[in-house]
């Protein structure tokens, strides 16, 4: 039951991991166990291999529900299909997802890909299968992607470059641990990542998304101050003109990813260099969403 509120965004992680008495990282690994056993389907009360078929259409209709309340807004925004998956239990057929969105302003995105198009590569994603799928965005170095599986800022301007290459637009993340920045390392962890993971990229650089996500704020129910986040969020704008130019980084879409949620989309949307959230669990809850869409307008 824990393991399936925390998984469905009812409980936070540090929720989770007081009720079960264990680490954040056991919560982690409890919860890759639990969507292993097969019981992962029951998040819309379906359940058993004969429902499979109409998993799909409960995707489309949290789409449609997007799509006709942004209608007009004028925002883009992206949705991510693994997300999507995980929540509405979303397996067969991908197709209707992007066949729902035609036309509107919402692209679909993926949460990560392999650097490499082809090759023995067993289990990876490449970037032709994601074009495939017609996936227009794809997040790089989440804190998870480097914490759990070793991504580093080499290996993700590795990705970046792939992705660029196909026409894909990354969304790279960088942020600090709560243990860097209580030793006063932000600026320095967060620099080094930017440098690093966007490393001679040259005219492409103006291409790239960049999502500041400070860890110590991701599913631990805290957010950083909007005065917190735009001082991180001038840094990696300051960064980028090192790197390339003033006109150059002023043009980079740079989004808050720590919790950002209706109660404090506005506020930290209204700093000068935050252009935009990078949303979580709230994404799934089609008002929750929706009420962020409108606040960054």
């Amino acid at each position: 039951r824990i393991i399936r509120q925390f998984n469905d965004g009812d409980m936070t992680v540090t929720d989770a991991r007081e009720a079960l008495g264990v680490g954040r990282t056991q919560v982690y690994n409890l919860r890759t166990k639990w969507l292993a056993s097969g019981k992962s389907p029951d998040f819309l009360g379906l359940s058993g291999g004969d429902r499979v078929a109409d998993w799909p259409k409960e995707c489309v209709e949290h789409l449609k529900t997007l799509l006709e309340a942004s209608r007009g807004e004028g925002a883009n925004f992206a949705l991510y299909a693994d997300e999507l998956e995980r929540k509405f239990g979303f397996r067969r057929d991908r197709s209707a997802v992007t066949a729902a969105l035609a036309g509107s302003q919402i692209g679909v995105g993926a949460q990560n890909m392999h650097h490499e198009a082809k090759g023995a590569f067993t289990g990876e994603i490449s970037a032709p299968m994601l074009l495939d799928l017609g996936v227009k965005y794809v997040i790089l170095g989440h804190s998870e992607r480097r914490t759990y599986f070793a991504d580093t800022d080499a290996t993700v301007n590795a990705k970046v470059k792939a992705a660029l290459a196909a026409g894909i637009t990354p969304i790279v993340c960088v942020g600090e641990t709560l243990e860097q920045r209580e030793a006063d390392k932000t600026a320095d962890v967060v620099s080094t990542q930017v440098k690093g993971s966007l490393a001679d990229l040259g005219a492409d650089l103006v291409k790239v998304v960049i999502a500041y996500e400070p860890v110590w704020a991701i599913g631990t129910g805290k957010t950083a101050t909007p005065a917190q986040a735009q001082e991180v969020h001038a840094l990696i704008r300051r960064t980028l003109a090192e790197i390339s130019d003033g006109d150059t980084a002023n043009k980079i879409r740079i989004q808050y990813g720590g919790s950002m949620k209706p109660e404090n989309a506005a506020e930290l949307m209204s700093q000068p260099d935050i252009d935009g959230g990078l949303i979580g669990g709230a994404a799934l809850k089609a008002d929750s969403f929706l009420a962020i869409v409108k606040a960054g307008i």
